[in-house]
């Protein structure tokens, strides 16, 4: 590998599988310190204990004001920096308009999408300490497609748009050499992806049909497509790149894959 990460400090959100733990995984190669968090202590622990050295777990929930403030003092303290910030953490809940409660559109909100901003209000001022740095918010196709079984999922993710553009503004008018920057993947195959499928089957939402399936899976991604994606807008490659909305998606986005 060639170190386009040494010597900076990232957190990861939900990295304790998935799409999370191919970003720390990944940028734990090119030299990051990586501090790894999730809600899945056990899953977590042996995730870090797996990188070795410059690797660390923080069981930390993402939805919870006062874990982000820990974790921000924690990482000060161990490191003094904050590079790059991943926020990757997030739930995918199918159900439709009518049958959605409220209860599950307010979970999904957040987790998903109060986390960014929580997580964006607590480290901004420790990568101006540290002299700039960039952060990754996860969004999803589905923030700018429609997706008539996820309309939770898909409103968290568009929050994230509008929230990313008014920070990496902000950012940008204050010089602090702070980049903000959102990527849309169509989607990941990951256990949360399994998951979902098998929710759909069990919930009597869609019925499995062998045509579409291939034609939705043609449009996904491993997860360490997306790592290579996170590691270039983590890296100083992309020092001039700030506000962007970045679709990972194999053209997803810009026709109609499903119909």
């Amino acid at each position: 590998m060639s170190g386009r990460l040494a010597g900076k400090v990232v957190i990861i959100t939900g990295a304790a599988r998935g799409a999370g733990f191919a970003d720390a995984e990944l940028m734990h190669q090119e030299g990051a310190t990586v501090i790894m968090t999730d809600v899945n202590e056990a899953v977590g622990q042996e995730a870090a204990a797996g990188l070795g050295e410059r690797a660390r777990f923080v069981r930390h929930d993402v939805a919870n004001e006062d874990d982000w403030s820990a974790l921000m003092s924690q990482v000060e303290q161990w490191h003094g920096r904050l590079d790059v910030l991943v926020n990757n953490a997030a739930v995918l809940q199918a159900a439709d308009i009518v049958n959605e409660t409220l209860e599950g559109w307010q979970r999904i909100q957040r987790i998903n999408s109060d986390s960014v901003f929580l997580g964006m209000r607590a480290a901004i001022p420790l990568m101006e300490k540290s002299g700039g740095g960039s952060i990754i918010n996860m969004s999803s196709s589905a923030a700018i497609t429609g997706q008539s079984v996820f309309p939770a999922y898909s409103a968290s993710k568009a929050a994230i748009c509008g929230l990313t553009r008014s920070v990496a503004v902000y950012c940008h008018q204050r010089k602090n050499k702070i980049r903000c920057n959102t990527i849309h993947p169509d989607g990941i195959l990951t256990p949360m992806m399994a998951e979902i499928g098998d929710q759909l089957v069990a919930a009597g939402i869609t019925a499995v049909d062998p045509v579409k399936m291939e034609q939705a899976v043609s449009y996904m991604c491993e997860p360490e497509v997306i790592a290579r994606v996170v590691l270039f807008l983590a890296s100083d490659d992309s020092s001039h790149i700030n506000g962007i909305q970045l679709p990972v998606d194999a053209s997803a986005t810009i026709t109609a894959p499903y119909q």
